[in-house]
């Protein structure tokens, strides 16, 4: 089987500063080894991208050595292509053991555990975890009897949250992909033109890329409701064709080696009723004051209360949050899980964090979203992405 890797991310001494970090957090929390079980933390900790987490796989994070890949035996050529360890940290399950309801792959890393000496440690797992199942969890409670299990979930996320110099790069070449999306949106929208269409025209301006960076895809399909549909927050799209005197908004992200900025803008075509305006005015003053909190030494809920309360003075409310923290990610979320833009996250901001700022409303027969990824800097913020702000209105 092959051994180089192809086209690696980061340097291997970022991952061991990666690990190094982690391995603090674990003794923090009174782990010996995490199984870690969600794609963006196996990513961030060990370098493996590939689409096989439909299947059970994991990277395991002891405090003495290096990770170790374990997943489906035709995957571990994946692993090898594309982690920082060696061929002997890489572990592959035979294809018995894939969607058979007699056996289950987690008896064979409770196996591979006990061959590492590692069956009676205090063992922290990703409970909350779209990738980890209740019948997983069952599995290793009965094949690993003497282990001390324990919830680990948010532990890797939360390291994630200050991104590096070359992270923040990944970031700012996927902020001009989005920024290519949403003006092949604005140049290509027409009444007439069938939604799937312009969704069509999206995905190809997103993965062609900007600079000669190419676009990776994105851990969220475009959300592109149209009318009373944008009356919903997650609706994606249809062959409908657009129609003058409706909004559409789309919720895209641009991507570069799994890294995203998300970005939403509004669309209206004709001319907006006077409710549209007054919202996105309102929008437009509460994004400003907001953003002005958006700086080191503040905490998350200063965002959203500044938020809230200016838009509130416009007559508007928005119940949900208004941001969450962004990067590498996979499907099905964007999103980092960790801190939000909401009353009572006390999270202080740092530099380097970045966030999707989301101050969407939602009216009675429409939707509106203008939205930012922004970075948090030594002094303030920056909006990573070019893309004009307001209401595109395409008469």
């Amino acid at each position: 089987m092959p051994s180089s890797r192809t086209s690696p991310s980061f340097p291997d001494q970022e991952y061991y500063d990666r690990i190094e970090k982690t391995r603090g957090a674990m003794e923090d929390a009174g782990f010996d080894l995490l199984i870690l079980s969600d794609p963006s933390n196996m990513a961030w900790i060990s370098g493996y991208d590939g689409w096989s987490f439909y299947v059970h796989q994991a990277v395991l994070l002891p405090m003495d050595q290096d990770p170790v890949w374990w997943g489906r035996a035709i995957d571990a050529t994946g692993a090898m292509r594309t982690v920082f360890m060696e061929e002997d940290d890489i572990h592959g399950y035979d294809d018995s053991y894939v969607m058979n309801p007699d056996k289950h792959p987690m008896s064979d890393l409770a196996r591979l555990i006990e061959a590492y000496g590692w069956g009676a440690l205090r063992i922290g797992v990703e409970m909350d975890n779209y990738y980890f199942s209740a019948k997983a969890y069952a599995e290793l409670l009965k094949h690993c009897p003497k282990a001390q299990f324990g919830d680990c979930t948010g532990i890797v996320n939360w390291q994630r949250a200050v991104k590096s110099e070359t992270e923040i790069t990944y970031m700012r070449r996927a902020a001009d992909i989005v920024t290519a999306m949403h003006e092949r949106i604005v140049e290509l929208a027409e009444p007439g033109l069938p939604k799937n269409h312009l969704v069509a025209e999206i995905y190809h301006t997103g993965i062609t890329g900007v600079g000669g960076h190419f676009g990776d895809y994105p851990a969220i399909v475009p959300m592109a409701p149209s009318g009373l549909d944008a009356t919903a927050a997650h609706l994606t799209w249809d062959d409908t064709p657009l129609r003058t005197g409706e909004s559409t908004f789309f919720e895209i992200a641009g991507c570069h080696r799994r890294y995203h900025c998300p970005q939403s803008r509004t669309l209206f075509l004709g001319k907006p009723p006077q409710k549209y305006l007054d919202a996105q005015a309102a929008v437009e003053d509460a994004t400003a004051v907001a953003l002005e909190q958006a700086r080191p030494g503040n905490r998350c809920e200063d965002v959203a209360n500044a938020f809230n309360v200016t838009l509130g003075k416009h007559g508007f409310i928005k119940d949900s949050r208004c941001g969450y923290p962004i990067g590498l990610s996979y499907p099905p979320d964007w999103g980092e899980r960790t801190m939000s833009f909401r009353a009572g996250d006390r999270t202080i901001l740092e530099p380097g964090m970045t966030f999707h700022f989301m101050p969407a409303i939602w009216l009675d027969d429409g939707g509106l979203e203008t939205t930012e990824p922004i970075l948090i800097t030594g002094t303030g913020h920056e909006n990573l992405s070019g893309t004009p702000s307001g209401l595109v209105v395409k008469a």
